[in-house]
């Protein structure tokens, strides 16, 4: 565990260079990104083999490498992480294996222990937990290749290798544990012909359990009988295992063998990132496109034909007899802009969306043009939380635009409820899931100088943005109403039970959820089965179909709205859209009980808290987007009529 001067001071720097990421970028002379450029290595030179996170998704709990007692180097040296790699829970330590480049070896021990109590409870429970050891060379992560029955489909690869495995000896029915005690890596490269550098492209595994045997009394210099390079007899299946049990001895070996590719170093996560289900994302597309073809046509059906037909006729009576036969939209024009209820929430939420929507559509931007790449461990969570901060200046322009229009002064007290609202809930949650965190002694656990770093970005850079953003929102002119309110609010009629609020509101949230939920499925499926998630290009898609699907279905109801003679639209136009966020948090939990094998209660919470964060920050999304567009709708519609 880190102590706190040590983590404050460390996650102080992290906060410092991840500042400076963006000026990084724009003063580097090559096309790759600091830190991601590639490598050459001679024959002999060695090669830096990294541990990572042990990593299990059946907790979703990440401890670091050397909370089990595998074979440590003679000095222990934590690598240097950015912010998004200690949120993410990534420990990277240096190991003890010894690689040097082209030059095999067979059968080299690491160490020999032998287990207490204490050790051989911790492995069975690691094992029990399905825990995956996570390694890294020239930043590429170790997989373990698993090939498929059936001929011509492709390698699939799994991250990291299990720590062992449960079994049975034949004719026993009694259940062992067996560690993963001989690994056998390989080590692909791309070699240049004139220079005959070479620069790693793979790094993969073969775990095996095996129970090695020596003559006479163990020294440094004994040589194995079940794993002897002099007499060519290697480790090819786990038919002899190592169980894992009190007081018995363990041998750590491994073999590296290195095989040329003809793989490029810029195409070498092409494996990792292998997308076999690319035919699922175009039907999703597709059928995201099916919903906004249908919402456009109905869009499209108000604007140019009711509409058309409605101003036209409005601005034709000319009796007062034909005034008083008006019906629909128009005869509300005299409220329609008349200031809801908790006027400043909702200009807190639209704010607040607005520094959300600003977020997304800069990080997929990045995203889609490979500046954030998996090969840049962090870069993500990183990029999203400095966008976040930055994006301060819109959210409090957002705010105190919106809440001078409804007649307001205090400007600084929505800017700085702007700024602390949506943040303050998600560090509350936060803070209490890093709490139990910290009781299960995970690396998983936020340490006290990263919250510290956290707070600093916030009220340092994320609070004085927004006060920025308020000013120059308050001092522009207010924003003129197109029709006079009337003095005294007019009597809503009763309305039909399909244009009842709650329903209107759930019913308006299924469509936008419905365009985005399959790629849902597989941005689920990245985060808590632990895989690769690149594929930007589609999720810029369905993010931009969902901007389009939530602004047309709010327009469509919000005429239906109006047209029933009812008048409050603000915040009912923020909650049609937002209301997709109850369809995402229900079908999270849909994929938690069908989908994912979590257990442990601490586990579950730590699911549900999380979701529970993402739906709340896809509401303030989708919900601002359906605000803005009904805004623009009825401003559109009653500046176009002639008001008497």
């Amino acid at each position: 565990m880190e102590s706190p001067s040590r983590s404050f001071h460390k996650s102080t720097s992290m906060m410092i260079s991840a500042i400076l990421i963006l000026s990084l970028i724009h003063t580097s002379h090559c096309f790759y990104l600091p830190g991601v450029a590639p490598e050459d290595f001679q024959k002999g030179d060695p090669l830096k083999v990294k541990v990572n996170k042990l990593t299990s998704i059946k907790t979703q709990l990440p401890y670091s490498y050397y909370s089990l007692p595998f074979c440590p180097p003679p000095k222990i040296v934590d690598s240097a992480e950015n912010l998004g790699e200690v949120l993410r829970g990534d420990r990277i330590e240096n190991s003890p294996y010894v690689f040097k480049m082209r030059e095999p070896q067979m059968c080299s021990v690491l160490c020999r222990i032998t287990l207490d109590a204490k050790a051989a409870k911790q492995f069975k429970e690691k094992i029990d937990e399905e825990y995956r050891v996570n390694m890294i060379l020239d930043n590429l992560p170790l997989v373990v290749p698993i090939r498929r029955q059936y001929q011509g489909s492709p390698t699939v690869y799994q991250l990291g290798y299990h720590v062992g495995l449960k079994g049975q000896y034949t004719g026993s029915k009694e259940e062992k544990y067996f560690i993963h005690n001989h690994l056998a890596f390989t080590v692909k490269y791309h070699r240049d012909s004139e220079t005959d550098s070479a620069r790693i492209v793979g790094f993969e595994v073969k775990p095996y359990s095996i129970k090695h045997e020596y003559e006479g009394k163990w020294s440094e210099n004994t040589r194995l009988t079940t794993c002897d390079p002099h007499t060519k007899r290697t480790v090819v299946n786990s038919n002899t295992p190592q169980e894992v049990d009190a007081n018995k001895e363990i041998i750590f070996t491994y073999d590296v063998e290195y095989q040329e590719s003809d793989v490029k170093w810029a195409s070498r996560w092409d494996a990792y990132l292998l997308m076999s289900d690319d035919q699922i994302h175009w039907f999703s597309i597709v059928n995201s496109l099916m919903i906004v073809l249908f919402l456009s046509g109905m869009v499209a059906m108000i604007m140019l034909r009711t509409l058309y037909r409605d101003i036209s006729k409005y601005n034709e009576l000319e009796t007062l007899e034909e005034a008083q036969e008006e019906t629909g939209w128009k005869l509300v024009h005299g409220d329609v802009f008349r200031p809801p209820s908790n006027s400043d929430l909702l200009c807190v939420c639209v704010g607040t969306g607005v520094q959300f929507l600003g977020m997304v559509l800069v990080t997929m931007i990045f995203a889609v043009l490979g500046f954030l790449s998996p090969s840049n461990r962090g870069g993500l969570m990183t990029a999203m939380l400095l966008l976040w901060v930055f994006m301060g200046i819109f959210a409090g322009y957002a705010s105190s635009r919106l809440y001078k229009m409804f007649k307001g002064s205090e400007w600084k007290k929505i800017a700085l409820r702007t700024v602390c609202l949506f943040p303050g809930i998600v560090f509350a949650i936060f803070f209490v899931l890093n709490a139990l965190i910290w009781g299960q002694k995970s690396s998983g656990a936020v340490p006290f100088g990263t919250m510290f770093a956290l707070v600093a970005l916030w009220f340092g850079i994320s609070v004085p943005l927004a006060f920025v953003g308020g000013y120059i929102g308050f001092k522009k002119p207010a924003i003129e109403d197109p029709v006079k309110t009337n003095k005294i609010p007019r009597q809503i009629p009763e309305q039909a039970w399909y244009m009842n609020p709650i329903f209107s509101i759930l019913i308006g949230g299924i469509l936008p959820f419905g365009a985005v939920f399959i790629e849902l499925f597989f941005i689920l499926t990245s985060i808590w089965l632990n895989q690769f998630y690149y594929i930007f290009g589609f999720l810029f898609l369905v993010f931009i179909i969902l901007l389009i699907t939530c602004a047309e279905i709010t327009i469509v109801l919000c005429y239906f709205q109006l047209c029933s003679e009812d008048y409050l639209w603000w915040w009912r136009s923020y909650l049609t859209s937002g209301s997709s966020a109850l369809y995402l948090f229900l079908y999270a939990t849909f994929y938690f009980f069908t989908k994912l094998e979590i257990t442990k209660l601490v586990s579950g919470l730590l699911y549900f808290g999380y979701m529970l964060i993402a739906s709340y920050a896809f509401f303030v999304l989708t919900g601002t987007i359906g605000f803005y567009a009904c805004f623009w709708f009825t401003r559109l519609i009653y500046s176009s009529v002639k008001i008497d």
